[in-house]
Order: structure tokens, then C-alpha cells, then sequence
């Protein structure tokens, strides 16, 4: 009876409790609502806002953000405008006492005629290797007819580009050159015209040229680039250096308003980066990578592809991986900072039209705000009796970016190579090219990092890939990008240090800390030796292809076209 009362008053208490916990738990599902209602909805901006990358910022607002990016380059271990062990190191191409004069070889019978092919730098190639086929023939070379019909529509002929008399002048001990062929019999003498394989060496010259040459007294080979072997005895590889550094000279038009853009960017800065962007949407559409533009840069990029019926489209995640894609702005941004480089900095852009505009540029702006070209340097005035030839313009860009302090190739093109072996020939001054397959997953995690992680895989994936003595073993690589025969070093400066390698000279200027490890230097070597080959035996360079004889004749030329 007793329990019965309790259970009673039990479940009395619990009936007057009950409305009471409806009526609280009806509030709380009311303010759930209002606050459902009045919040603003977890869109893709929000999420986005945890992963953003902030630059330079350093107030506590900001301290959600994982991946800050500082405004200064934070390096203190090294002088990021100069390469190490550099003053070790000499550019030398004198002719050996074994290497004749040309008056004692010259065959007074035999005339070479050459027609370029290409953008400016790919007919310096073109230029320079004549000279040598010449010398290896016994010839007189004819002063070269520069590519007036392909892509570039450009009708500069040599005399416009480089000077005449001082090109024949410093070459008259190697080869013979004239500017045009004499008259034969009263009559203007038109040359026997052929073509060459690409590489085509000392053996091969002798053996297909030759005979003609023989036979028929003057022989014009066409499409006349990448047509000599890199692989030479010493002496004719010292005279490709004694070609390409100092018999080449650019015209006084040309030599003044370049010394002058560059008088102009130090007068800003006492140093500054030349960067080599091509990010140009015909670079893009050739290479087949993708950037995350949706439909309409598949769509855009597509469009521009069909240009050419042979172009085989590859995976675009496949060609990021393999590192054939070229680096955002940002991205190339991002790892020069890593690299040391802060907002001070002052940017020199050799580009033409940026695939994206300002949309693209703007985060590469944002990190390095003192941003130029020889379009915001120089009126249009003083432009305008370059303007309107593509080989003055680029001749104007290449003598910017060769008086550098740094400069960054964003794609290893003709341009990018001819400037890396020049760099290397007269003081190792440093040259960057992204190692894009290294640096390709790091940029796709870098908002799952921290800043420092990230900069200092940055600086670990770029050992081999900066342009210091010996980063490359000789006889690898394009000659004109490692011009090995033409680089002395200084045994004597060399001694004085005490006998060490020079690759492991600049060791002595790190931190104790920082010092790599001998197994770290063979990894970014045989990295460097690796991406080369890679590219090489696949003839691309970041998506450019070397060889393009397999393209019908009425489609535009790919090499001509992207590769300058």
C-alpha cells in the first residue's frame, strides 16, 4: 500500500514537470530556427576563407589563416643576387694553336647560304651553327637570310638585328663571311637548296653537304635550326661561344633604347628580377594543361587547339605531374618568395599577351607590387620604330633580362636557353627555371601547410635548378644552355681555398644547420640531369615541342610559334 502511494507521487511530480520540459525544449527549436534564418548560409566563400592564401598580412585578424605569406623573403643564409662560388669560375673560347685560320682552310670555291627559321632566338641558334657547318666545310658563309615568311611576319633581315661589319670582322680568323654571293658569268647566282637532319654532326656534314657543295659551288640550306649535332670536338664548340657571346651584336637602335630600359629599371632599383613569364593562351593551348578555369578556359583554350589538326591532346593532370604545364603568376610568385625574394623587389616582365589578364596577374601584383615592362618603362613614341617588328621587340626584352640580376624562366624555350648559357658564360649570374615536377603537388597542398614547410620545400626542390657552377655535368643539356667548353675555372682562386670542390664551396658561407648533405647534392644533380633528359628524349621543353617536320606545311609553325 505503501509503494503504491510513492509510485503514485512519483508519477504525479513527473505530469507537472512534463509541460515545463516541452515549453523549454519548444524554445530551444525556436531559436534554432531564428538563428538558421538570420545567419548567413556556409557557402563556398566561406570555406574558401579558411584555405585563402593572405599576403603579407600580420595582424591578429588574420590568425585563422594557415598559409601566410610575408611580405619580407626572410633568407639570411645566403646573397639571393649572386650565385655561389661564381668569381671561381671564367668564360674562355680563345682558339687553340691546333685550330687553323681561315685564310689557310678557306676554299675559295665553296659558298654556304643559310635560310633561319623561327622567332629571333631560335635563328640565333640558326646563326651561330652556320658558322661552324662553314668552318667544318671549308666554306665562305653568306651572311644568313633571317625567317621572313613563317608566324612571326617579320621583315627584319640580319642587318636590321645584329651588326654587319662587326660580325664579319671578329669571325675573319674562323670563317670567311660575305654579304651576299658574287655574280656568276654576269649573273645573279642562285644556290643549290637542301636540308639537313636535326643534329646533324662534323661526319654527316662532310658526308651529305659536301659532295653538293662540291659539285654545285654554293649550297643554301633551309629551315636551318637545331641542324648541327651539340656534341662537337672542343675547338668548333669554343667557336659556337665565340659566335654566340661576342660576334653577335645587336644593332646601336637596338643596343640604346635596351641599355636604356635598363638604366631605367635601376634607376628604380639597384637590383631586380627579369621574368620570362609565357603564360600566353597559345603557349597554354599547346601545351593541353588546364588551370581551373571551368568551361570557359576549356572552351577558350580549345578553340585556339584546333589550329592545329596534328596536335595530340594529352591528359592535362599528366602533363602537371611531369611538369610540361608552366607555372601560374602565382604560382611563380609564391616560390620566389619562398626563394627569398620580398615585396621590395622590382619585376622586369619579358611576356606578351597573359593568357587570364589582369585577372591572372593580379596575385603575382599582390606579392610583388614594383611590377614593370617595356610597355609601362617607355612611351609609345619610343617604341614605335620597334613596335611593329616581333624580332626588335624580343631583341629589347632579351637585352633587359640578360642585364638582370636574377632571371626566372617560366618555360625552357630558345629564349630561356640562349640566355641560361650566356648567364653561365659571363659570371654565373643566377638563373631560375621552376623544377615543375617537384613543385607541382606542393602547390596543389599548400593551404595544408604552414608558410615556413612550404618555403623550405620550395628552396630544398630548386638545389640544381638556380643556375650555380655545375649544375649541370658537362656535355648534358642543349650546348646553348650549357655552354661546358666555353666555362674556365679558376685553379688558382680554387687553391687558395683549399683544394675543395667547387660545388661544395659554398657550403663554407651556410649555417652549420643548413648545411646539405653529400647525398642531398647527388639527389637535385641527377634531378636537374633527369628532367632534361626527360624533356629532351621526349622533345618537349615545358611543353614545347623541338621538332615540328611531322606538321602539314599550312598549319602554323609550333616550334616557330611557342617556343621563343
Amino acid at each position: 500500500m505503501a509503494f503504491q502511494r510513492r509510485r503514485y507521487n512519483y508519477y504525479n511530480r513527473l505530469r507537472r514537470l512534463l509541460p515545463l520540459i516541452c515549453g523549454f525544449s519548444g524554445a530551444l527549436l525556436i531559436l534554432f530556427a531564428l538563428l538558421s534564418v538570420f545567419s548567413p548560409p556556409p557557402d563556398d566563400s566561406d570555406r574558401r576563407i579558411s584555405k585563402q592564401i593572405n599576403y603579407g598580412a600580420n595582424d591578429e585578424k588574420h590568425a585563422a589563416v594557415v598559409f601566410r605569406v610575408p611580405r619580407s623573403g626572410g633568407r639570411s643564409d645566403r646573397d639571393i643576387w649572386r650565385s655561389w662560388n661564381a668569381d671561381f669560375f671564367h668564360g674562355c673560347c680563345n682558339a687553340s694553336t691546333k685550330f687553323p685560320n681561315a685564310k689557310a682552310i678557306t676554299r675559295n670555291d665553296r659558298y654556304l647560304a643559310i635560310a633561319t627559321s623561327g622567332g629571333l632566338n631560335q635563328q640565333r641558334t640558326g646563326i651561330v651553327d652556320a658558322v661552324v657547318a662553314a668552318r667544318i666545310l671549308n666554306a665562305t658563309l653568306v651572311i644568313p637570310k633571317l625567317d621572313q615568311k613563317s608566324y612571326w611576319k617579320d621583315a627584319s633581315d640580319f642587318s636590321h638585328i645584329f651588326q654587319v661589319d662587326w660580325f664579319i670582322s671578329f669571325l675573319s680568323k674562323d670563317v670567311k663571311i660575305i654579304e651576299q654571293l658574287p655574280p656568276k658569268g654576269g649573273r645573279t647566282w642562285s644556290p643549290s637548296r637542301m636540308r639537313v637532319p636535326r643534329k646533324c654532326n662534323e661526319k654527316c656534314y662532310i658526308n651529305r653537304v659536301l659532295p653538293v657543295l662540291q659539285k654545285r659551288h654554293a649550297v643554301q640550306l633551309n629551315k636551318f635550326d637545331y641542324r648541327l649535332s651539340n656534341k662537337l670536338r672542343d675547338d668548333l664548340q669554343k667557336l659556337r661561344c665565340r659566335v654566340n657571346y661576342h660576334a653577335l651584336k645587336f644593332t646601336d637602335p637596338i643596343l640604346k633604347m635596351g641599355n636604356e630600359l635598363v638604366r631605367r629599371m635601376r634607376l628604380r632599383s639597384k637590383h631586380y628580377i627579369a621574368l620570362h613569364l609565357r603564360f600566353e593562351p597559345d603557349m597554354l593551348a599547346f601545351s593541353g594543361c588546364y588551370y581551373g578555369g571551368g568551361d570557359k578556359e576549356k572552351k577558350e583554350l580549345a578553340s585556339i587547339r584546333r589550329r592545329w589538326k596534328t596536335l595530340h591532346v594529352n591528359n592535362p593532370e599528366k602533363q602537371r605531374r611531369q611538369g610540361r604545364c608552366p607555372l601560374t603568376p602565382e604560382e611563380v610568385g609564391l616560390m620566389l618568395r619562398a626563394l627569398g625574394y620580398g615585396s621590395d623587389v622590382h619585376i622586369y616582365v619579358a611576356s606578351g599577351e597573359v593568357y587570364g589578364g589582369e585577372e591572372s596577374l593580379a596575385p603575382l601584383k599582390a606579392l610583388f607590387p614594383h611590377f614593370y615592362s617595356k610597355d609601362t618603362i617607355a612611351t609609345k613614341e619610343e617604341l614605335e620604330p620597334f613596335s611593329s617588328y616581333s624580332s626588335r621587340m624580343a631583341a629589347l626584352d632579351f637585352l633587359v633580362c640578360d642585364e638582370s640580376d636574377v632571371f626566372v624562366t617560366n618555360n625552357n624555350g630558345n629564349m630561356a636557353r640562349i640566355l641560361a648559357g650566356r648567364r653561365r658564360y659571363f659570371g654565373h649570374k643566377p638563373t631560375i627555371r621552376p623544377n615543375a615536377k617537384k613543385l607541382y603537388k606542393l602547390f596543389l597542398s599548400k593551404e595544408n601547410t604552414t608558410w615556413e614547410e612550404f618555403a623550405s620545400r620550395v628552396r630544398t626542390f630548386q638545389k640544381g635548378f638556380m643556375g650555380e657552377p655545375k649544375e649541370v655535368r658537362a656535355g648534358r643539356g642543349e650546348f646553348h644552355e650549357n655552354p661546358s667548353t666555353c666555362i674556365c675555372e679558376a685553379t688558382e682562386a680554387k687553391a687558395k681555398e683549399g683544394g675543395m670542390d667547387s660545388r661544395k664551396l659554398g657550403k663554407k658561407k651556410q649555417k652549420e644547420g643548413d648545411e646539405p648533405k653529400e647525398d642531398e647534392d647527388a639527389e637535385w644533380s641527377s634531378d636537374y640531369e633527369e628532367d632534361q633528359t626527360d624533356l629532351h628524349d621526349r622533345g618537349l621543353y615545358n611543353g614545347t615541342r623541338l621538332d615540328y617536320e611531322d606538321m602539314s606545311s599550312d598549319e602554323p609553325e609550333l616550334e616557330e610559334m611557342l617556343s621563343d
